[in-house]
């Protein structure tokens, strides 16, 4: 059997994971096939090690003679879940009309539109009254231009790079360096201010039960952590602003096993009611941009010096550090900034147009290496009492995926995913499992999407 990359490693750096093996996995090597002649990356190997690296934080987590292992299908599935996605027969909706590439006076830019208050910024940026504007300005910039002008006005874009130009870039060195897991505050001395009393369930499909954890993420790839955590019993509350929309098919897919409530952190009140969930926590996901939370207190050494046992995991799209660190950015722009949209350019018939990978992995697999870091840190607060931190960034897990070699195996078509339906506040769904399973059986979701901001602001 061809290997597949060790993502997981990153998680030896805490003590107690240093002789826990990589879970095991099956199934085919690659299965996106891509046309024309495209050099395709190791887009399987980085969503199998990065499912593998959450299984093997679990096998040590429950140090049980259950084990927890990886299969390429359900991987394959699970990192297409919004494709896969059917609500009331109908398939989710997709880029807005803003969004995507658009030329430049010298070369492509990546839009990202599909919040309204997104679009919104970019169209006044350029100073569009319609969306044939937005075009028109654009040709008269180059790339790096627009890609300035969009952001500064707190838009969301990104100028599609070769991969030289990435590297050449004062953002490369930060986006690349370290572990694709950054831990930190291990082997703090501060005592932890209450006992932990959770310990993982014997039950190996709920491992999780009465695990506390507070979802603070949007998008995708926070929340597809979280949904795993969910599937495996945590009681998992997100909030989200109200005054910021969220994506009505993205919450839909991600928000299995998950309640959902509303808090605005610029309201004192909604703020302390946050604060007093988080006394009662076990995990804090945070998902928002590096930074974006700082000022309600909410920076993952502020949360530890508060509760020395709670786990802390946070993602960005940048990463933390260098001139981009506090930049808004999602899957689709990291691609682009990073050389991966060149990469995959291909020629239709008004000549050559950058690319896309065949699924959003970036995004799916932070979200696997979100939740195989709190795994680690569990497990850690489980010998010694104390909590963590950890960092992951999409910027980062695209560094992961090019230095990846390429041309491994021989592609083959998947089975038809197993398909399961449910009945739900939006309507019927048809939805794909979660991509793990115990002792050879797929692990199972077990409540539908509730509907947006409607449950309590409370632990259960």
């Amino acid at each position: 059997m061809e290997s597949v990359p060790d993502l997981g490693s990153s998680l030896r750096a805490l003590d107690v994971m240093s002789t826990e093996p990589t879970a095991a996995w099956t199934g085919p090597r690659r299965w996106w096939a891509v046309a024309d002649g495209v050099p395709a990356l190791d887009v399987e190997g980085l969503a199998l090690g990065a499912v593998r690296a959450a299984a093997t934080g679990l096998n040590a987590l429950t140090g049980t003679t259950h084990r927890y292992s990886v299969d390429a299908g359900p991987t394959a599935a699970a990192f297409d879940s919004l494709g896969h996605l059917l609500i009331g027969g109908q398939k989710p909706e997709g880029f807005a009309p803003l969004s995507g590439f658009r030329k430049t006076a010298d070369g492509w830019i990546r839009l990202h539109a599909n919040y309204p208050h997104h679009a919104a910024r970019l169209m006044e940026a350029v100073s569009a009254s319609e969306p044939a504007d937005v075009d028109r300005a654009l040709l008269a910039m180059t790339s790096l231009e627009a890609e300035d002008l969009i952001t500064g006005n707190n838009g969301v874009a990104a100028a599609v790079r070769t991969r030289e130009e990435w590297v050449a870039a004062p953002m490369f060195e930060a986006a690349s360096q370290g572990p694709w897991i950054s831990f930190g505050h291990l082997g703090a001395t501060t005592e932890p201010s209450r006992p932990s009393s959770w310990v993982p369930s014997a039950v190996p499909y709920r491992a999780l039960a009465g695990l506390k954890v507070l979802d603070l993420t949007r998008v995708i790839a926070g929340p597809v952590a979280t949904r795993l955590l969910g599937a495996l019993g945590a009681d998992v509350l997100r909030i989200d602003p109200p005054h910021l929309p969220e994506l009505t098919d993205a919450f839909i897919d991600s928000g299995f096993d998950k309640r959902s409530a509303e808090a605005d952190f610029r309201n004192p009140d909604d703020l302390a009611a946050v604060m007093e969930l988080l006394e009662m926590a076990d995990v804090v996901i945070m998902g928002y941009r590096d930074g974006g939370l700082d000022r309600f207190g909410l920076t993952p050494d502020a949360l530890l010096l508060r509760r020395p046992d709670l786990v802390v995991a946070t993602l960005s799209a940048w990463g933390h550090g260098g001139p981009w660190q506090g930049r808004r950015g999602f899957d689709s722009l990291v691609q682009a900034a990073c050389g991966i949209a060149d990469r995959y350019g291909h020629d239709d018939d008004g000549g050559w147009r950058p690319g896309a990978l065949p699924v959003q992995a970036l995004d799916h697999a932070t979200g696997y290496g979100l939740a195989a870091a709190v795994f680690a840190l569990l497990t850690q607060r489980l010998a010694t009492g104390l909590g963590g931190t950890a960092r992951l960034s999409l910027a980062r897990t695209a560094e992961e995926l090019l230095l990846l070699p390429t041309g491994i195996g021989t592609d083959v078509e998947l089975p038809e995913p197993d398909y399961h339906e449910v009945d739900s506040p939006y309507g019927r769904l048809r939805y794909v499992g979660p991509p793990i399973t115990v002792d050879g059986v797929p692990i199972a979701y077990q409540e539908p999407p509730v509907t947006h901001g409607s449950s309590a602001r409370r632990w259960r």
